[in-house]
């Protein structure tokens, strides 16, 4: 299940318009690096995008909304590396599937601007992905669905195992963050036996 969209005050539909509101996400995006989500101000993040604050609340409300709309973007792009990811490696055996999760998580926590401040919306509200869901259970829904085609087996014995490996692979991940900045690789490598282990346990080794 995807998560809703993002209420925008109003959907940019021109291209100069989409393009305005992709400069005000990537400069929301600078600025978390910088300043943090407390910090942050619509203000802020006008100037930074080189428009008038009065565009910005054209097509978001407040500053929420616009960080808001920047973790769906980073949800959908961690959904089609993922995705790309899986249609590459060797699913021989499914722990190069969990490899391939944390990987990408971990290489958008170093890469992509904002990501580390906000992760998948946490930090700021957890039902910021979807108001029925709070933001891992979204997480782990998208996992279940991608992994579908790859496990045989019935997703009501997939989804409980998936959304505690999500959860423990979350709370161990922030871990080796707050270690070192880069992610510390002795937990991230931890982390990602821990759960092949767990899983293991429950669907087997193949």
């Amino acid at each position: 299940m995807p998560p809703e969209p993002t209420p925008f005050r109003r959907q940019p539909v021109q291209q100069r318009s989409a393009k305005r509101v992709t400069l005000m996400l990537d400069s929301c995006a600078e600025l978390l690096d910088e300043v943090g989500y407390e910090t942050l101000s619509t203000t802020m993040i006008a100037r930074r995008a080189g428009v008038a604050v009065g565009s910005l609340y054209q097509f978001f409300p407040d500053k929420r909304a616009v960080v808001q709309a920047l973790t769906q973007r980073n949800f959908e792009r961690f959904l089609e590396v993922v995705r790309e990811r899986l249609n590459s490696v060797d699913h021989t055996h499914w722990w190069d599937v969990v490899d391939s999760l944390l990987d990408v998580y971990v290489a958008m926590h170093r890469e992509v601007p904002g990501f580390a401040q906000v992760h998948f919306g946490d930090v700021v509200d957890v039902h910021l992905l979807d108001e029925q869901r709070d933001n891992n259970a979204v997480v782990a829904d998208s996992i279940v669905a991608l992994l579908d085609e790859l496990l045989d087996l019935p997703p009501e014995r997939v989804t409980l195992p998936i959304s505690v490996a999500v959860e423990a692979g979350d709370t161990l991940l922030k871990y080796a963050f707050r270690r070192n900045a880069e992610g510390d690789q002795q937990i991230v490598d931890e982390t990602k036996h821990m759960i092949k282990e767990y899983l293991a346990s429950r669907f087997g080794e193949k």
